[in-house]
């Protein structure tokens, strides 16, 4: 425990997501007081030295508002279209309440896809690592006026902790409605019990997650879901409610408040797979052969070229692919080893082959990692 406190203590690096039910005044529009609060909150970790970056939800319950809408559209022309309305609103906002705290911000709208493509995925994180290095603090949001199966998929909770793992951040704070992550849904049940700390990868917190409420799209289970992916890169999550005084600074400071999600070395393989795993657009297509699909899915070994028969698409080294047999059947998603120009030259060649066509490639090179890949 003790441990756990004081690594917290020590954070440089904060990833903090604000949910839309706490960006929101009941649904009558941004709340400003509460944004101006945060905002205090984030400026003063800021100018002591911390680096935060803010993932804040409430483009689309802003646009809702704007358009008086009884409620969030389920059309996606109509989800977009508020998305476009309110993101005006929101990032002027936080403009405004950061900057008169001396601290200066920037707007990044990203997509799921823009995160899941290798090069545009570098392009960002030297983008944010510039703004972080001139003290500014990136405002991240879900281009949700371009997206489209990222609605869906679309949560921003997911989205900071793919930031948290671009950034190699050391703490992902979650702020929402409730106060954590209980054993039942504390809402209905009065003897839910808080849960203040286990592993990101306890199975059974799947079980007591619940579903989005009126104005988000994500529930406890897409927190649960975040916290993991966080894992990745080792970073520790905590899931607390945003109307606790000071809740961002004293988080930063190791005091427990809410669900803490602990990671270590032994979680980082899987949740990785389970990043993998969770792509919804993949770069390319792998296909394989026979031999091939069993190396992999009964001997758990990695994919070589030799083993593969075709490749499809058109995609940079580190791109997620999918990998399928001779049927077409999706067995694998895994990260490429190769641009798809370079292995289009080796496939169906062994080491030797390989170094005669592509000189400056390790001898010991493979298609796709075992660690880089998901079996599905």
């Amino acid at each position: 425990m003790d441990g756990m406190m004081d690594k917290r203590m020590n954070t440089k690096r904060i990833v903090v997501k604000i949910g839309s039910s706490l960006l929101t005044n009941n649904g009558r529009g941004l709340d400003r007081t509460a944004i101006y609060e945060w905002a205090r909150q984030i400026a003063e970790l800021q100018n002591s030295g911390h680096e935060v970056l803010l993932v804040s939800s409430g483009a689309v319950a802003e646009g809702v508002v704007r358009m008086n809408l009884p409620e969030r559209p389920k059309k996606l022309e109509a989800l977009q279209a508020c998305a476009s309305i309110g993101q005006m609103g929101l990032i002027e906002t936080w403009w405004q309440a950061l900057i008169q705290k001396g601290v200066q911000s920037s707007q990044v709208l990203l997509t799921h896809d823009d995160l899941s493509h290798r090069s545009r995925y570098l392009n960002i994180s030297q983008t944010i690592a510039q703004l972080m290095e001139w003290r500014v603090v990136p405002v991240i949001n879900e281009n949700d006026t371009i997206s489209y199966d990222e609605i869906k998929f679309g949560d921003n909770d997911s989205l900071g902790a793919m930031a948290a793992a671009m950034i190699h951040a050391d703490l992902y704070i979650i702020l929402t409605d409730q106060d954590g992550v209980f054993t039942d849904n504390p809402r209905t049940n009065p003897d839910a019990k808080l849960i203040e700390q286990e592993c990101a990868m306890a199975d059974y917190l799947f079980d007591v997650a619940g579903d989005g409420g009126k104005w988000g799209s994500g529930g406890m289970l897409t927190k649960i879901r975040a916290a993991r992916l966080a894992a990745m890169s080792q970073c520790q999550t905590v899931i607390a409610s945003g109307k606790v005084d000071d809740v961002i600074i004293r988080l930063a400071r190791g005091e427990r408040i809410g669900t803490l999600l602990t990671t270590d070395s032994t979680d980082k393989l899987i949740a990785k797979k389970q990043w993998l795993a969770a792509h919804i657009r993949m770069a390319g297509t792998l296909i394989i052969d026979d031999g091939a699909k069993t190396a992999i899915t009964t001997n758990h070994k990695s994919l070589l070229p030799i083993g593969v028969i075709e490749v499809q698409g058109d995609f940079d080294a580190g791109s997620v692919v999918q990998i399928v047999d001779t049927a077409k059947t999706r067995i694998a998603v895994g990260q490429v080893g190769f641009s798809s120009e370079d292995a289009k030259l080796i496939i169906q060649k062994n080491s030797a082959q390989i170094k005669a066509i592509l000189p400056h490639i390790d001898e010991k090179s493979v298609m796709v990692h075992r660690d880089e890949m998901a079996i599905l």
